[in-house]
């Protein structure tokens, strides 16, 4: 999965704060996420990540 610091990643269920988005801070065997909701940043495994994305928005095909 092609994945990048900046893209906007929206997953499959919703962080605690009710927002489903997240920005990409950092990549690689871990991902560093930021809520798009309420600003918090979490850092979890990329197997675990690439199994909950639902759409990738990168900041040039914004809909």
């Amino acid at each position: 999965m092609n994945v990048q610091v900046g893209n906007k990643l929206y997953m499959k269920k919703p962080h605690p704060c009710g927002s489903n988005c997240f920005e990409v801070l950092r990549v690689g065997t871990d991902f560093r996420l930021r809520c798009c909701g309420c600003g918090r940043e979490i850092m979890a495994p990329r197997v675990k990540i690439e199994k909950s994305i639902r759409r990738v928005e990168t900041p040039e095909n914004k809909e």
